[in-house]
């Protein structure tokens, strides 16, 4: 049986709804957050050596990285290719968004996360200020203007078809689902009704649904 190494409030949630998807019998290992750093505890380690999630093994394989488990359950297991586009546009608009997810929106999102949180952590009344106004300008002069073009692009994209990769729910909306949640916490999404939208369809399919019962409530970081 498929075992995943499911870390609490992480990308692997999204595997746990390809999984739902898919129909596939799985079995959700649980691992929780360190209180103050919030990594995952050392026990991933055993797993992968990195110690990150999600993981999955499957029989005598180990297979980590989601976008690399999301490629094998469905090269293994979607034999009817319900999830993956098989030609034309839609097969290119799905691998773009495949791989955009964690190579080009996530990364930003993530110093976006850590410029955020430097201010709130412990320190010297008198270097708080000046912390302030050191991550608000690299998210001023640095990060806004990276993850503005790219959200928008995303808005234009799904102002013209239902999901990414057209009308049909695939892979790369599971994958995707994750940053434009995490941009949901990180950023005011009033001007991005299309984003809004999609996150709307993600949290109604009755996949996503039973994924979510399955690894307890999801708020992401």
């Amino acid at each position: 049986m498929i075992k995943v190494h499911h870390l609490e409030n992480s990308r692997s949630q999204r595997i746990l709804w390809l999984l739902e998807e898919l129909e596939l019998d799985y079995e959700v290992i649980e691992y929780k957050r360190d209180p103050e750093t919030a990594s995952g505890p050392e026990s991933l380690k055993a797993v992968h050596p990195l110690g990150k999630s999600p993981v999955i093994t499957d029989g005598e394989l180990t297979v980590a990285e989601s976008g690399a488990i999301i490629e094998y359950l469905l090269d293994r297991y979607d034999t009817e290719k319900r999830l993956r586009p098989t030609e034309g546009q839609a097969l290119l608009d799905y691998r773009y968004w495949l791989h955009f997810a964690e190579g080009s929106l996530m990364p930003l999102l993530v110093m976006k996360l850590v410029m955020m949180k430097v201010p709130q952590n412990p320190m010297p009344f008198f270097i708080k200020p000046i912390a302030k106004m050191i991550t608000g300008k690299v998210q001023e002069k640095f990060i806004n203007p990276r993850i503005e073009p790219q959200m928008s692009f995303i808005e234009e994209t799904l102002n013209q078809q239902t999901w990414f990769a057209g009308d049909k729910l695939t892979a790369a909306d599971i994958q995707m689902s994750f940053p434009l949640q995490a941009a949901s916490t990180r950023m005011n999404l009033t001007k991005f009704p299309n984003i809004s939208r999609f996150l709307k369809q993600v949290e109604k399919e009755p996949s996503y649904q039973k994924a979510i019962k399955k690894g307890g409530v999801f708020t992401t970081l």
